[in-house]
């Protein structure tokens, strides 16, 4: 048994000891690490770490939790203590309790041995080194905000029916946003990559994306409104993707928060756009072998054939609704109670590239980035509006770049509307953990002058 294993062992046991009916501890180590940089120095470095447990009791269908540091034994009684003391004054509810449906999966790879073998000043360089990229694109203006990031942690789940599992994790990612143009005509592009340690990642494609995207948008002009096909880049395909799946969580269908409530079995999407959610991913950033109340991760069709299949459920949320978990119970960390939530969201790439996409398109428009999604979304209806910007697509080819546009629909239209899904998938750090690949809708309300 690890020593965090031990640790929640003894919280949960605590908790019982107290007077709970049914007890559970989540304890987190975790460190992580960021480096900026800029102008070819580092700007600031940072080297954070924690460690603490949480404890949630349940008496009669009451529930309270709570959390803390100290994790001698003194220190969990005194936690254990005030979880159940909160639970004895909270209201029932009659759908609470541990998850019944309990288990790991086997996922290879969540925790990279090779970051511990990388230095800070070799981190620092591999900044550096994103950022030398962007900058050697003639016609950059300025590269800021080029940072380097990992983090790694290991994670204990113990409750007092039996339960009692716990994992490692790693990460790491770097970005930049460089700037083409002077002054209004000034145009950004972002460069990222995410791996499991820093010998994944490659700087220079990283720090080339950067800057080939604001070298795209130079010149820019805001163009005539029309209605067109639109192809959506991977970046803008997942920050959509990123919404659909907080749409189709059991506790906003349950709170009537979302579109697709009382839509299963119903057509939703083309049939060429095909979603799922799979927490046992072992390329997603958030994997694991169990969700936050120990429920065996896995996969969940979402959006097959272009119907809605299933939503997403925890086991309080499954409890109401008389179904069984998906194992999507998420916790932000040992501070936080588990509630409804995507793992690794997943769009089933086409056989499309993205040359292939535009030639389909026509005439139409490249979206390259989107502003105000998740404001400019009706959650209930769908409904949307965002700013975007992008390129103009003219006899099939990419044309001129363009901004101050907005493009408008409704999230079920846009699905319908889908005509081609793309070949390159990747990982997108937009809405959650999305692996996307370009998409072909076939018309769109596109606002300009």
């Amino acid at each position: 048994m690890s020593d965090l294993e031990a640790v929640a062992r003894r919280a949960a046991e605590a908790a019982q000891a107290a007077g709970a009916d049914q007890a559970e501890a989540y304890a987190e180590e975790d460190r992580s690490r960021e480096i900026r940089v800029y102008e070819g120095a580092v700007e600031s470095l940072s080297d954070a770490g924690g460690r603490g447990v949480g404890v949630r009791a349940f008496i009669d269908g009451r529930a309270g939790h709570a959390y803390g540091t100290d994790l001698g034994d003194e220190g969990l009684r005194r936690l254990a203590s005030a979880a159940v003391e909160a639970a004895r004054i909270s209201d029932p509810d009659e759908y609470g309790g541990l998850a019944e449906d309990t288990g790991a999966t086997e996922v290879e790879g969540l925790h990279s041995p090779e970051l511990a073998g990388w230095t800070t000043e070799a981190k620092v360089e591999l900044a550096l080194e994103v950022e030398r990229a962007a900058r050697a694109h003639a016609g950059i203006s300025q590269v800021e905000d080029t940072v380097y990031a990992d983090g790694e942690g290991t994670v204990a789940l113990v409750n007092s029916e039996g339960f009692a599992a716990g994992f490692s994790v790693s990460s790491a990612h770097a970005y930049a946003s460089a700037f083409a143009g002077e002054g209004a005509d000034l145009m950004t592009g972002l460069g990222v990559g995410m791996a499991r340690d820093p010998a994944a990642l490659d700087p220079a494609a990283i720090g080339d994306e950067a800057a080939e995207r604001a070298l795209a948008l130079t010149g820019a002009r805001q163009p005539t409104s029309r209605r067109c096909p639109v192809v959506l880049d991977s970046f803008v395909a997942a920050s959509f993707i990123g919404f659909i799946g907080a749409m189709v969580s059991a506790d906003a269908v349950q709170r009537g928060r979302s579109l697709f409530a009382g839509r299963e079995g119903e057509e939703v999407a083309d049939p060429a756009f095909v979603l799922s959610d799979d927490g046992a991913h072992p390329e997603g950033l958030a994997s694991a072998p169990f969700d936050g109340e120990g429920s065996a991760t896995r996969r969940t069709a979402l959006i097959e054939e272009g119907r809605l299949r299933t939503y997403l459920f925890d086991a309080r949320t499954a409890r109401k609704a008389g179904r069984a978990t998906t194992a999507n119970a998420r916790r932000g960390s040992y501070r936080a109670q588990p509630s409804v939530g995507t793992s690794n969201l997943l769009l089933e790439p086409g056989s499309r590239s993205l040359a292939e996409l535009v030639a389909e398109a026509g005439e139409g428009l490249l979206v390259t980035d989107v502003a105000g999604l998740h404001s400019g979304v009706n959650p209930v209806s769908g409904t949307f509006s965002v700013g975007a910007e992008g390129r103009l697509i003219e006899n099939g080819e990419l044309g001129s770049p363009v901004r101050e546009i907005t493009i408008a629909s409704d999230l079920v239209g846009m699905l319908r509307a889908v005509r081609a899904v793309g070949s390159e998938a990747r990982w997108v750090p937009f809405g959650g953990s999305v692996k996307a690949p370009p998409l072909l809708v076939g018309e769109m309300s596109v606002s300009g002058s």
